[in-house]
């Protein structure tokens, strides 16, 4: 079983854009299970292959804090068919960077959410077209008003992308903020990386906005841009998988904060 899991995770992808390239491959482990389930152990919910639990790529268990979680990640385990295609499996794979890497070290992973901040993508606005400055204001500036309102963090906005240094105090009213249960933040973390932007990341766990909403004010450049120059397929075909990414997160988020 180790070695099967060990093939398995050969394959997953370092990103979303390798994921898109790794599913023309034909190096995908084939369906060695006949079923799949959970159950409870110590607190935690484990996900099973003909009862046997799965593991991760550091050997851990893949046991999670809900059962409803629990429950969907061996739903993706079940909606593999002829092969096992981890670029298909992003609540898997969200849970094993959780259980490898973020339960051990939760600061490093704050920290990164904390650079964002100081640097994040609402920040930055375009100096024209018309269309653009009025495009980033209405889906960005209900969420700066939030933080600022509510969170107590005043950032300073900017034209271009000339890097301007923002208020430590804003930024630590903001880390406040972060869930310290270690897959809401992993869970956020991933939200922040997909959007470029932790504001966006720390709304949408605060309720304040939708999956879609979100991933909409993250591409209104990119959306501005192919209004104006017509459709790219292969950057929609990335994006349509970076969404998959972003809808797993925000599920895990939704179940775990």
């Amino acid at each position: 079983m180790r070695d099967i899991f060990d093939d398995i995770y050969k394959n997953t992808p370092l990103d979303p854009e390798e994921a898109v390239r790794r599913d023309t491959r034909v190096d995908l482990r084939k369906r060695f299970y006949e079923t799949t389930g959970t159950d409870e152990s110590d607190g935690a919910f484990r996900v099973l292959l003909d009862g046997k639990p799965v593991r991760t790529p550091a050997r851990r268990v893949l046991a999670t804090p809900s059962q409803i979680l629990a429950q969907a990640i061996a739903q993706e385990w079940d909606a593999q068919q002829e092969v096992i295609n981890p670029s298909k499996m992003p609540l898997t794979r969200l849970a094993n960077s959780i259980i490898d890497g973020v339960a051990n070290a939760p600061e490093a992973v704050a920290e990164d959410i904390e650079k964002y901040l100081g640097c994040d993508l609402l920040f930055y606005r375009a100096d024209g077209p018309e269309g653009l400055i009025k495009a980033q204001q209405q889906h960005w500036d209900p969420v700066v008003a939030w933080a600022r309102d509510e969170l107590g963090a005043r950032f300073i906005l900017a034209e271009g992308v000339v890097f301007v240094p923002q208020p430590q105090e804003a930024i630590a009213a903001a880390c406040r903020t972060l869930p310290q249960n270690p897959w809401a933040l992993g869970a956020l973390h991933s939200v922040t990386t997909l959007t470029g932007s932790a504001l966006l990341a720390l709304a949408l766990a605060a309720g304040k906005l939708d999956t879609a909403a979100a991933w909409a004010a993250a591409h209104v450049d990119e959306d501005f841009n192919l209004a104006a120059w017509g459709r790219d397929e292969p950057a929609l075909a990335r994006r349509a998988l970076r969404f998959g990414e972003m809808q797993a997160a925000a599920r895990m988020l939704a179940l775990t904060a």
